[in-house]
């Protein structure tokens, strides 16, 4: 991440993210910014956790806490596998866990893994998400949510990106699989 932001994120954290599987039209989501997706987030102290963007769903094993009377999910591949999306009832959020990024200033490694309705979030060498059964809305209709574009997001701050590196791949890597057991 770079040090510059701007309105109206000024006195937050600097965030930004992935999209993947972006499909549809730029604008449908609450920025009307961004096209369908699910998003990788890239955000100050807390890398790697899951946004729904319009109307995608996803499943990830979380663990619930309250704070300020607040409803939050973090990854733990021991929890219950719930439902993230707008219309879910989970909310729309899960926090990445571990917290394995590196101090502002210094380059993160960032891996994402998709393949069919899978990913998970590697962060520095880290699986710090792993989500499951991609899909998304169209009206009352789900469909699956397993292809599409990569969109890179900045949310009015500095952010850079290097050495990106796309490869295709005909299984999901077995190294990964304990997390979907």
């Amino acid at each position: 991440m770079g040090n510059k932001k701007w309105a109206p994120r000024l006195n937050e954290d600097m965030d930004s993210g992935i999209l993947y599987h972006s499909q549809g039209e730029c604008g449908v989501d609450y920025w009307r910014s961004w096209m369908l997706a699910q998003e990788f987030q890239i955000i100050e102290k807390s890398m790697g956790d899951y946004w729904n963007i319009a109307s995608s769903e996803i499943d990830i094993k979380a663990v619930q806490s309250i704070s300020n009377d607040i409803k939050n999910y973090r990854f733990k591949n021991e929890g219950k596998l719930l439902a993230f999306g707008s219309e879910t009832g989970n909310g729309n959020f899960c926090q990445s866990a571990p917290h394995a990024e590196n101090p502002n200033g210094q380059w993160n490694t960032l891996e994402l893994i998709c393949f069919e309705d899978k990913s998970v979030h590697i962060v520095n060498g880290v699986v710090v998400m792993a989500l499951s059964h991609s899909r998304y809305k169209e009206g009352s209709i789900i469909k699956p949510l397993t292809k599409g574009k990569i969109q890179l997001q900045s949310e009015a701050t500095e952010v850079f990106f290097k050495d990106i590196k796309i490869q295709k791949i005909e299984t999901f890597p077995k190294t990964y699989q304990s997390y979907f057991e």
